[in-house]
């Protein structure tokens, strides 16, 4: 009998990976995810829970792009059309 070590993230329990650090930054993603959420009901008018939840997990699975193009490489914005946000 084989014996296999999964690590959850601790908010997406549905979630299970083998490796600590896939796990970790799965976390780490999920939680910038929701301040980015937050702070975009806060500012943004009109903007549904749901679009807000939404656009919060697409910046956070893309926040290097993102970071490029706040350090004035607005250019960077251009590769979330051709690659995969996961």
């Amino acid at each position: 009998m084989a014996v296999e070590t999964l690590y959850r993230s601790t908010r997406d329990l549905e979630t299970t990976f083998v490796d600590r650090k896939l796990a970790d930054a799965h976390d780490q993603m999920l939680e910038l995810a929701e301040s980015l959420t937050e702070v975009l009901l806060k500012n943004v008018a009109d903007l549904t829970e749901k679009q807000a939840e939404d656009a919060g997990i697409f910046m956070a699975k893309n926040r290097a792009i993102f970071a490029a193009a706040f350090k004035n490489n607005a250019g960077a914005l251009a590769e979330l059309g051709t690659t995969p946000s996961e």
